[in-house]
């Protein structure tokens, strides 16, 4: 079995040395060894963002001084660029740094800067690249999001949505739009309808992250949306709400097509023991009866409330199934929970409880005592 490969293992040697490669083709008289050698440098002591910040320092030191000299010639790179083994994953990482070097070297020149990162894009994603050039120029970088919500290539509308998420995963956040999104929605709705799966999970993605700050506004959103929504828009509300649907939020069910007010009844709730050993399952067992005279549809979930350090429990919750109840029907239902070590938990001994969910709303809880060796 080879060594597991690291997402810092994107930028190793091979990435360094197709960098070099493809600038050798792009750029005259580049320094192809000299590169190598000045890159490779105490790269493997460093993590992979810093590497990347590493790799283009180095491209600074080895490109041309002038930013629209150096543009230019990115802007052809695309065309020389190697893009490593077929089904790498971290084959595009390679691109990263070289993205990154226009979107901070180039914040002098922003439509320049824009223009290579619209062609460079598809290599590897743009979203962190443009990110000060949002913060910086905001109106000149806004206007060509709108344009490009009407490009042809899916990774340039992808990048509007992508590249403005308020909260993005690694990226530098946006306390302006977590205050007021509106500059963002403007763009969403351009985008809402795009052909593109690849757009329309950014679009979700970005809707999600507004919903941790405005809850109501994106639910008056996606019922706007929904109005004549197509499957493809109706999976981009399902998929927007998910923040809301875990924190029961109590107007997304509706929202969803669930009942908002079930009439339900809990017959019982059973642990298969109350004394769980770390490593264990907490297995589980909840029994519903519908007294509506309708159907109903519903979203049970359940929590689990771990004891922290401060004798304080604190809820995961976690997707259990999502029902359609006949009236009058009783429904049983099962589940086994493995409580096992993980690196981002530390479990205390002592008291912890169990919660059943429907629709958000509390329908039972009951204690189980943990114990750690």
């Amino acid at each position: 079995m080879g060594k597991q490969q690291l997402m810092k293992d994107g930028l190793g040697e091979a990435a360094i040395e197709r960098i070099a490669t493809s600038l050798a083709r792009t750029v005259p008289g580049f320094p192809e060894k000299e590169f190598t050698a000045h890159a490779m440098a105490g790269l493997e002591a460093l993590e992979l963002k810093a590497r990347v910040q590493h790799i283009i320092v180095v491209l600074k030191a080895h490109l041309p001084a002038d930013f629209n000299t150096t543009a230019d010639l990115l802007i052809r790179l695309k065309g020389e660029w190697i893009s490593g083994e077929t089904g790498d994953p971290l084959a595009g990482f390679a691109a990263w740094p070289i993205i990154d070097y226009a979107g901070e070297y180039g914040l002098g020149h922003p439509d320049k800067a824009l223009d290579v990162l619209k062609e460079l894009t598809s290599l590897f994603s743009a979203e962190f690249a443009i990110r000060p050039l949002i913060n910086q120029h905001f109106e000149t970088t806004f206007s060509r999001l709108e344009q490009w919500c009407n490009d042809p290539d899916e990774h340039v509308r992808r990048l509007v949505s992508e590249g403005i998420r308020p909260r993005l995963p690694w990226g530098s956040q946006f306390p302006q739009f977590i205050a007021d999104p509106a500059p963002i929605l403007q763009l969403l709705e351009k985008l809402k309808d795009d052909p593109s799966e690849y757009v329309r999970r950014s679009v979700a993605n970005n809707l999600n992250d507004i919903s941790k700050d405005h809850p109501d506004l994106i639910i008056a959103r996606c019922r706007r949306w929904k109005k004549s929504a197509r499957p493809e828009r109706e999976w981009i509300i399902r998929h927007a709400s998910r923040t809301l649907v875990k924190s029961g939020h109590p107007a997304v069910f509706a929202l969803l097509g669930y009942t908002e007010n079930p009439e339900l009844k809990r017959l019982s709730l059973e642990l298969d023991s109350a004394d769980i050993q770390l490593g264990d399952t907490l297995s589980f067992k909840v029994k519903l009866h519908s007294s509506s005279p309708n159907p109903q549809s519903v979203v049970v979930d359940y929590a689990v409330h771990h004891m922290k350090a401060n004798g304080k429990m604190s809820p995961k919750v976690f997707k259990l199934k999502s029902l359609k109840i006949a009236p009058g029907e009783t429904v049983e239902i099962t589940k086994r929970h493995a409580i096992k070590r993980i690196a981002t938990r530390t479990y205390y001994p002592g008291k912890h409880a169990l919660e059943i969910l429907i629709n958000g709303k509390t329908f039972g809880r009951v204690g189980f005592t943990l114990q750690v060796d």
